[in-house]
């Protein structure tokens, strides 16, 4: 049953390995899912991550990214998603649900979900996606308090908090500069700044900054889409595709809807669809069926 309906590495063993990555020399590459099944594809195909992103999981529900979602929803798929993979899996928790004691109580929340790190970020609540227009920043004494009280919250040592800037665009890279870094000394362990612009951005705010870095590698944005080995180079540490496999899964089952309602059927598209014989191998059926096969008792066939 080892492997089977859920994962069989330990939050705590998954937090370990997320903080040794972030220190390992490797960039960590970690791409978001928009549920627990693409999680699975992540790990199999060989990422050191997964990302839940709140954009994503607003999308998903048919949302705006406006700071509409609540911590039981972000909570609930971050669990999901966490339950089925050996990888940490780092979560974007927004603002932290509210004042300073709402940042902390869902560290515990999402501890207790057995995610490996999250991050908060210094926009006004409620916020917008971070490659907006129009944002604004809460002072940085306040967002030191909502780091504060998480980093207060946290129970497991290993587990990351990280912190996110929205200030480059608004303040400028330097302002964002001397937030991170009292971030840092607050106790954010890993520092996330949005919206950069150029490689040289990047450069620039490595250059000034201690503490590890992560990189948002977002499509469409106000960011050039520097590819990994770049990044790790520069010394980033981590790097995050927090949309990509949502935009992917959009674009392909709109071209699909609209000819199945154009020709009047999928006959089409079926080169362009996963097949079920890859579905089952990645569901894992054949290890269900060794385990009881009173659950499953029916042949898989390739040709199905």
């Amino acid at each position: 049953m080892t492997g089977l309906l859920a994962a069989t590495t330990s939050s705590a063993d998954k937090r370990i390995a997320f903080r040794t990555g972030l220190t390992s020399g490797k960039i960590q590459r970690i791409p978001g899912a928009f549920n627990p099944l693409v999680a699975t594809l992540i790990q199999e195909i060989g990422f050191e991550g997964v990302y839940v992103s709140g954009a994503v999981l607003s999308a998903d529900l048919g949302l705006p990214d406006i700071g509409l979602t609540t911590l039981t929803e972000v909570a609930g798929r971050g669990q999901q998603i966490a339950r089925v993979t050996d990888l940490p899996v780092l979560i974007d928790a927004d603002t932290g649900f509210g004042e300073p004691m709402s940042a902390a109580r869902t560290v515990t929340v999402l501890e207790d979900a057995g995610i490996a790190g999250l991050h908060l970020e210094d926009q006004v609540n409620p916020k917008r996606c971070g490659h907006l227009d129009g944002k604004a920043v809460v002072p940085v004494e306040d967002m030191l308090r909502r780091l504060t009280a998480a980093v207060a919250a946290r129970r497991d040592p290993n587990f990351v908090i990280c912190a996110r800037t929205d200030a480059a665009g608004i303040e400028g890279i330097d302002a964002a500069i001397d937030r991170v870094t009292a971030y840092a000394e607050a106790g954010a362990d890993l520092i996330f700044t949005e919206a950069l612009h150029t490689t040289a951005d990047f450069e620039r705010f490595r250059a000034a900054v201690d503490t590890p870095l992560l990189a948002n590698m977002t499509e469409f944005g106000k960011s050039e889409l520097v590819p990994a080995d770049v990044l790790g180079r520069i010394g980033y540490n981590a790097v995050i595709y927090p949309v990509t496999t949502l935009r992917l899964a959009m674009f392909a089952a709109e071209q699909g809807l609209r000819e199945i309602f154009a020709e009047g059927t999928q006959s089409g598209l079926l080169d362009r669809m996963q097949h079920r014989s890859r579905l089952y191998e990645l569901l894992q059926y054949e290890r269900y069926n060794e385990f009881d096969s009173g659950i499953f008792n029916f042949p898989l066939g390739r040709n199905q």
